[in-house]
């Protein structure tokens, strides 16, 4: 029980799209990560996501419409819908997800994080 410092967290993460582990409760996971650019389209068939903006805008691409998400503003993305994340300036997020979700979901590539490290 003690209390997590966002920025201090955040300062141990040196690589873009790598998030790490900085809570845990009920089978969920909240996670840092540090974005910029574009990720990959993608689904999670059996989890829900939710991406918190702690700093900058991330645009979520539905493949059919594009939502901006800026500071302090947070979107749900429901399972089993395609979503791919882009940054065009580093953005801090914090996610709130079950701890099966693999960050690329349905599709593997470079990516890929099977296993976040807990911080």
């Amino acid at each position: 029980m003690e209390k997590v410092v966002i920025k201090d967290k955040l300062d141990l993460i040196t690589e873009y799209w790598n998030p790490i582990i900085v809570g845990e409760l009920n089978n969920q996971q909240v996670r840092l990560v540090k974005v910029k650019g574009d990720f990959v389209m993608h689904n999670h068939e059996n989890e829900d996501e939710l991406f918190l903006v702690i700093k900058g805008v991330l645009s979520m691409d539905y493949g059919d419409r594009i939502e901006n998400i800026s500071e302090g503003e947070f979107v749900i993305v429901p399972r089993g819908t395609n979503h791919r994340p882009t940054a065009h300036i580093e953005t801090h997020i914090l996610l709130f997800e079950p701890e099966s979700v693999v960050n690329t979901g349905n599709v593997r590539n470079e990516f890929t994080i099977e296993s976040p490290e807990k911080k």
